[in-house]
């Protein structure tokens, strides 16, 4: 009897035994509004800035804007239609560049600035996208003037005690050199 009783205690732990572990819940559970509440507020920001953009460029007479592709707009200072050699990746570019609000002022000169040198797609330099991306659509020799929207300039953080956050810009470029990589 003290066997039987033995066994089927043995059976009955080996049974119980056998139940796999089961995850821990987490305390709190966060339902990914943050990041949808967040994508929706930065819709609307560029939708205003936009707005602003096209309003600027609907009173300026004097020059013709170019939308780009890649979220803003450019016109031609100083048009080179005699070349067709615009950078690509791993060529190496010489240009200055400056920042200013869509009023006009300075926010960064281009002395500030200076002589900049960029691998065109392979560095990580410090330089705003839309600058990186409009660097590709210019030929040696041309200066251009590009209307950024924020997320394309710089966004959320801006410039430390001279630009705040969310605040579109226009930045005056001249492509001085392009040095063709060996890859090209």
């Amino acid at each position: 009897m003290l066997h039987k009783l033995f066994y089927i205690l043995l059976f009955s732990a080996l049974i119980g035994s056998c139940k796999s572990p089961e995850a821990r819940r987490p305390l709190q559970s966060h339902s990914g509004t943050f990041i949808k509440e967040s994508a929706e507020r930065n819709k609307k920001i560029y939708e205003e800035e936009k707005s602003y953009i096209e309003k600027i460029i609907a009173k300026d007479s004097t020059h013709d804007y170019i939308s780009s592709e890649n979220g803003f707009w450019y016109f031609y200072n100083q048009r080179d239609t005699t070349t067709t050699e615009m950078p690509d990746l791993g060529d190496v570019v010489k240009f200055t560049y400056d920042i200013k609000d869509l009023n006009g002022s300075v926010i960064l000169s281009e002395k500030e600035n200076g002589l900049q040198q960029y691998k065109v797609d392979q560095s990580n330099q410090e330089l705003i996208s839309g600058v990186r991306e409009g660097i590709k659509l210019m030929k040696e020799g041309e200066t251009v003037t590009f209307l950024f929207p924020s997320y394309k300039a710089f966004g959320y953080y801006g410039i430390e005690e001279k630009l705040g956050t969310n605040i579109p810009v226009q930045s005056t470029v001249t492509l001085h050199s392009i040095e063709q990589s060996n890859e090209n």
